[in-house]
């Protein structure tokens, strides 16, 4: 076999996996766009995100013949049950920034996430950083940073909003590295009916102390929490989860803040929201930071 054909096999079995990641950050992607749109408080909209996530989850894996290695010990339940109450702290520091900061700020704060990845998965993990990933995790940040209104914007918000915004970025990155650590153990579906389910319970509650009402008042309000639980949860995080089996946390991390790029362009086309020159040279940027850090070698 030649160098370029062997080269060519080794490259392959990663393409999926990236294609079902970027699949998964467009997801996402479109969470700001159903919360804002919610008829309820942003916890209860986070709590009804990963309960109602759990129909589509749950029968699916119902249906699937293999679920893989089962827990064995009640370590492997923690483990298990680990990753939904960091998803739980993550969205409920979140959707409470995004009351009290702007959502330029909770937006672009939030998606420090990769850095943090990094900053844990070297110090904790020896996880090997490459010269090129990190200049491609600050090309992507700078990209963000041009998409929300460059560095000005970050002074129209509460420094309590901002430093919520820090805090859920801290344990959405605690909640990938998890993920990433289980995915060798278990199957993906096991991994997101634990995590989901341990996150419904964290969350409700937290929505019932502090906003109490729980229902949405309309067909168009459970359709858009429907939509935050069906497409941003159940798909782009399952499509999360089943990409960190085969690629590293750090870039997985990293692949995500398409998320605002994706939320601009749905804004435009759903809400009437214009992408001006800034908003399209940030999202470019973003790419580029993204393009740059997939060259660098898999230890990144």
């Amino acid at each position: 076999m030649s160098q370029a054909a062997s080269t060519a096999s080794e490259a392959s079995p990663s393409r999926f996996p990236l294609a079902v990641l970027l699949l998964g950050g467009a997801a996402i992607g479109g969470s700001p766009i159903f919360v804002r749109l919610s008829e309820v408080g942003p916890m209860a909209t986070a709590f009804w995100r990963v309960a109602l996530a759990l129909i589509p989850i749950f029968i699916v894996s119902m249906l699937k013949k293999d679920a893989g290695p089962k827990p064995q010990s009640l370590s492997d339940y923690g483990l298990l049950i680990l990753p939904g109450v960091m998803l739980s702290l993550d969205l409920a520091a979140w959707h409470l920034s995004i009351t009290m900061t702007s959502v330029a700020n909770s937006t672009l704060l939030a998606n420090l996430a990769p850095v943090f990845v990094t900053v844990i998965g070297f110090l904790f993990f020896k996880a090997r950083i490459s010269g090129v990933f990190m200049g491609g995790l600050a090309l992507a940040l700078a990209g963000v940073v041009i998409l929300k209104g460059g560095p000005a914007a970050l002074g129209n918000g509460d420094l309590h909003g901002d430093g919520l915004a820090m805090i859920a970025a801290f344990f959405y990155a605690c909640y990938i590295l998890a993920l990433g650590s289980l995915r060798s153990r278990f199957d993906t579906m096991r991994i997101m009916l634990w995590s989901t389910a341990s996150a419904a319970v964290c969350i409700f509650p937290v929505a019932l102390l502090f906003e109490g009402h729980m229902l949405p008042l309309s067909v168009y309000g459970w359709s858009m929490v429907f939509g935050l639980a069906f497409i941003s949860h159940a798909g782009g995080q399952v499509a999360i989860t089943y990409a960190l089996a085969y690629l590293p946390a750090a870039f997985s991390s990293l692949t995500l803040l398409l998320q605002p790029v994706v939320a601009a362009i749905l804004a435009w086309a759903l809400l009437g929201e214009a992408i001006g020159t800034m908003q399209a040279l940030g999202g470019a940027v973003v790419l580029a930071g993204i393009m740059v850090a997939r060259t660098s070698r898999p230890s990144a």
